[in-house]
């Protein structure tokens, strides 16, 4: 048995198909957790389940689509329910507020907001019904620091941030527990293209106090722990990964004499 004691658990990953989402589910089953993938496209997280075995099993799930959200918790719940849920899923639609189409804000607030309401009723149902259970929701760094150009982005992710403390107060005596993480600069394979100029990823290093860009491995770690029973007295808390980046506003300031 592990130290973090997640042997036997089942946890469901949404997004599964993504760079963290794929992190995430190597890192629950390397702890001996049965994991579920829910992704947009299944033909992605299949094989990864069949890599990871250990009665992993993939769903096609649409975030915006409470329906399909509904339909893959009842098989989860028919499987033997969840006892861990990661809302991992996200979605990007550049462009600044000035023009950005209501079209566009929707769809962004559907995946990123609605969806893991969404998602955490339906698989939150029988953590309640068993009196246990943990909730973990991907925000970002963007959610308190503004992200230009990126029409709901940050919104969005503000509001996982306040959806997450509700859900903590509402049903932290029902036994489920809710959290927070908020990364700041992951390479990932949505984000490669930034890495691939060396004098961009030079000063997105330089940037961050640990001079390094965050690997998707350093979100499943952190989210294995909140998911665990050490963890158990963690709920409604915001946990940021991200280097230290969202501390150094104050070095942008001038300060002759100083530095």
């Amino acid at each position: 048995m592990s130290w973090l004691a997640l042997q036997g658990k089942t946890a469901v990953i949404t997004g599964a198909g993504g760079g963290i989402g794929q992190a995430l589910a190597h890192a629950f089953a390397g702890q001996g957790v049965r994991v579920v993938l829910l992704d947009r496209d299944d033909e992605r997280t299949r094989p990864l389940a069949a890599e990871i075995g250990n009665g992993a099993f993939a769903l096609a799930c649409d975030l915006s689509k409470t329906d399909e959200i509904a339909a893959a918790a009842e098989k989860v719940e028919a499987a033997g329910g969840a006892d861990i849920l990661v809302n991992n899923a996200g979605i990007l639609r550049p462009g600044p507020l000035e023009s950005v189409s209501e079209a566009d804000w929707s769809a962004m607030l559907a995946v990123n907001l609605t969806g893991y309401l969404a998602a955490a009723q339906a698989f939150g149902k029988g953590m309640i019904e068993r009196g246990e259970g943990a909730l973990v929701h991907v925000a970002s760094i963007a959610g308190s620091q503004p992200q230009p150009a990126s029409g709901a982005y940050s919104a969005s992710k503000a509001a996982i941030l306040m959806l997450s403390r509700q859900l903590a107060y509402e049903w932290g005596a029902k036994g489920v527990r809710s959290n927070t993480l908020s990364p700041g600069l992951v390479r990932t394979p949505l984000s490669e293209a930034f890495y691939r100029d060396e004098a961009v990823k030079a000063k997105r290093e330089a940037m961050v106090p640990l001079g390094r860009i965050a690997t998707p491995q350093d979100m499943a770690d952190v989210t294995l722990f909140l998911a665990s029973p050490r963890a158990s007295y963690v709920s409604g808390q915001d946990i940021v990964v991200d280097g230290g980046l969202s501390q150094v506003l104050m070095g942008l300031v001038p300060r002759p004499g100083y530095v």
